[in-house]
């Protein structure tokens, strides 16, 4: 009899890889698809970094590194850190890992049991709940919506502490709504969070580098040091870099969770990708000024879209400062009836509406733990986004 873990039953597939999934079949029917789903930049891997790769081949460095990096990416990551980030870690700080994803999955299976309480901000990235499951914990969901800008306040998170809380999950630039938090509210969630010495922070700062606020990107570990001890800071090459198929996601925090990520990693993945390795100690020790120029683009893109699907009947879109995403709030577009007589009764009806009457895909609001609305990747060129936003607007105002 064919039979699956406990623990897989715990999780769903990814909404936005099933998602791209549907798009990529759609284009093989020859459909003129516009796919805003993936979270992937549209520039390709700088020239440099490619020739790191080419010539780590050719000298031979394609065999086993250490279990998580190579010294050499190790020092690099620990580089980046102190220049970014005014963080101080050691070789045995650091954690190298196939992905971001990876890096959080290795952090909550080796620290996350039953009874334990993740405290997770939504929206959220769509894999942290699932995660939580699956290393047999629970998710403690505190929503934000767009009166809030998408981020949490203080008093709620003190609200959703309890003894049995292990980890706050923490995401700025956000992925799905691209809200960022500021030095003084990250001060202000520390406040909170130096009251409950037994809480471990993990923040994810995958969109560090894709940031559009007055102010410059600060970590919470950066803003608190105190908490230092207790926080684990994720980054990674994927987004910054374009360099998602790379797969290389590290992370910086207390040795004694780095040793344990080495040993669930020593008997999962092993080594990160070696040739891959090389690339990233090129991304992160190189020229850095390209970063500035693709930042002015996803500046662009962002004012692009949030003017045209605020212009879009039912959508209310709030201007993010970070990533490159949008997350337009649609309780406008809810209970209305499409051309054909069909209610729009949910964000996922909303967004099969979109890809069938407009061509145009996104992701829907439940997916990320808020609902109803949608997440746009603006990810790609204006012109293509131009052309998607109008076959939105064209499609919220077909709804009667």
């Amino acid at each position: 009899m064919p039979r699956t873990s406990a623990a897989l039953g715990r999780i769903q597939p990814s909404a936005t890889l099933a998602m791209t999934d549907r798009v990529i079949a759609l284009k093989r029917e020859g459909k003129d698809i516009i796919g805003l789903s993936a979270g992937e930049p549209d520039f390709d891997t700088p020239d440099f970094i490619k020739d790191a790769a080419i010539a780590a081949i050719r000298n031979g460095q394609t065999k086993y590194t250490n279990v998580d990096g190579t010294a050499e990416l190790k020092e690099a990551i620990a580089g980046k850190f102190k220049r970014d980030n005014e963080l101080s870690y050691a070789p045995g700080q650091i954690s190298v890992n196939s992905g971001g994803k990876h890096t959080l999955f290795n952090a909550l299976l080796a620290t996350v049991e039953a009874g334990d309480e993740v405290i997770i901000p939504a929206p959220y990235w769509v894999s942290y709940p699932d995660i939580v499951n699956f290393a047999g914990g629970t998710p403690v969901i505190v929503s934000a919506g767009a009166d809030q800008l998408y981020k949490i306040l203080p008093e709620q998170l003190e609200a959703a502490i309890t003894p049995k809380t292990r980890w706050v999950l923490l995401n700025s630039p956000s992925n799905p709504t691209g809200a960022a938090y500021s030095g003084e509210e990250l001060l202000a969630l520390g406040e909170v969070l130096r009251r409950h010495s037994h809480v471990l922070i993990l923040t994810d700062d995958m969109y560090e580098h894709v940031w559009y606020a007055p102010t410059p990107f600060k970590t919470i570990a950066q803003v608190c040091p105190d908490l230092y001890d207790r926080t684990l800071t994720v980054n990674g090459v994927s987004k910054a870099y374009s360099m998602t198929g790379w797969r290389i996601g590290y992370a910086g925090g207390p040795q004694w969770i780095i040793k344990a990520m080495a040993k669930l990693q020593s008997q999962s993945t092993s080594n990160p990708c070696s040739i891959s390795q090389a690339a990233a100690t090129a991304a992160l020790n190189g020229d850095q000024d390209f970063l500035i120029e693709r930042n002015e683009a996803f500046r662009r893109r962002r004012d692009l879209v949030v003017a045209m699907l605020n212009d879009a009947p039912g959508l209310n879109c709030p201007t993010p400062e970070g990533a490159f995403y949008v997350y337009p709030d649609a309780a406008g577009c809810i209970g209305r009836k499409t051309p054909d007589g069909k209610t729009i009764e949910t964000d996922e009806d909303l967004i099969n509406y979109f890809l069938e009457a407009g061509n145009v895909a996104a992701v829907h609001g439940a997916a990320f733990g808020l609902a109803p609305a949608f997440r746009v990747s603006y990810a790609t060129s204006e012109e293509i986004l131009k052309k998607a936003c109008t076959r939105i607007q064209e499609a919220c105002a077909a709804l009667k």
